[in-house]
């Protein structure tokens, strides 16, 4: 039977890599660009080059007004509020999978394939669709890909997942595609200098007044540049010397304050999660023994996941975690099997 995949082409050296891999395995492809912001253009020519050097049709998708709506608004919004919003999750969720996966079947193919670093496999016991953890743990993206529906799973194929970036670059030099040495971005796509604060008074022409700083007895310590361009645990760029580290371990937006203190202060064993979408599982009716990231880059730690009613859940980690933040997302492992997650609402 012959297979089909519409590959997801960001103009980067992974999803090049991911369309070649695709196309050795057999697999009809076509490449797909979403243009979400303004300043892409340039990664649009090299997924058009990579797409014409291996003999495949390339679509670009305007989805600038729906990235706009979806993800732009939403991350400002929630920054405002005094959250610390993840917009590749919410991208990931709303967006790039289901619209690609969209895409792909009005042009009449039967899967997507993307540059992540994950695998998917079929659970036969449960007819499940299951996400797991790359082989190398230095590059795994699960965290980020929680969120995708049990559809998008069984129409989706990571081709990278069992792959290092060594062997990626490798690939791609050996088949000479122009992007094998580009360097990977580590911004935030439409905020590519990452100032959030200055992209933000641009994107909603507000001025974000400045405020003072607090310490944890309410004493005034100094003054800051507007409480939302602080995230909970930073400690650079605070522009306040205490003779001793300072993080920031707390926000008032209402009151435009920033409450800063030792690291100690920023320990939490205990967070509540809403917005879940489990994986391996169809629900979570009992409590059961996970390990849990509460932040991209933390490795995942024990804990105890519990039910909690309203459709949320009660995380419990066997020892305090550092600055577990609002807004950030909360996922679930049982070894490499990612169990589930959802947006952390309230830290204890």
């Amino acid at each position: 039977m012959e297979k089909s995949a519409l590959i997801a082409m960001s103009g980067g050296v992974d999803s090049s890599v991911a369309a070649l891999l695709m196309l050795r395995e057999g697999y009809t492809c076509a490449g797909g660009t979403m243009l979400l912001h303004g300043g892409a253009e340039g990664d649009i020519g090299d997924a058009a080059s990579v797409c014409a050097r291996l003999g495949m049709e390339h679509h670009v998708f305007d989805l600038s007004r729906e990235f706009d709506e979806l993800v732009i608004k939403r991350f400002v919004a929630a920054y405002e509020a005094g959250l610390t919003p993840n917009p590749c999750v919410l991208c990931n969720r709303t967006l790039k999978f289901p619209m690609m996966l969209a895409a792909a079947r009005a042009l009449g193919l039967d899967s997507i394939a993307t540059g992540h670093y994950a695998k998917i496999e079929r659970d036969p016991a449960s007819g499940r669709y299951l996400l797991k953890r790359a082989d190398y743990s230095d590059k795994d993206q699960t965290y980020v890909l929680y969120s995708l529906s049990q559809d998008v799973l069984a129409h989706t194929v990571f081709p990278l997942g069992s792959l290092e970036k060594s062997e990626v670059r490798a690939v791609a030099e050996s088949e000479g595609l122009i992007n094998a040495r580009k360097r990977d971005s580590q911004d935030i796509c439409f905020i590519p200098g990452g100032d959030y604060g200055a992209f933000m008074e641009s994107y909603t022409g507000k001025v974000y007044e400045p405020g003072v700083y607090l310490g944890a007895d309410g004493a005034i310590l100094g003054r800051h540049r507007g409480a939302v361009r602080y995230t909970l645990g930073q400690r650079r760029g605070l522009g306040i010397a205490m003779g001793e580290r300072v993080f920031v371990t707390g926000k008032d937006m209402e009151k435009n304050t920033v409450t800063i203190g030792p690291e100690a202060e920023l320990m939490r064993r205990e967070a509540i999660v809403g917005g879940l979408n489990f994986i391996s599982i169809p629900e979570l009716y009992e409590p059961i023994r996970v390990e849990a990231k509460a932040r991209y880059s933390q490795k995942a730690k024990p804990a105890l996941l519990s039910p909690l009613p309203g459709g949320k859940v009660r995380l419990l980690f066997d020892e305090p975690q550092r600055a577990m933040t609002p807004g950030q997302a909360a996922v679930f492992y049982d070894g490499d099997l990612v169990v589930g997650g959802g947006t952390i609402e309230e830290v204890r």
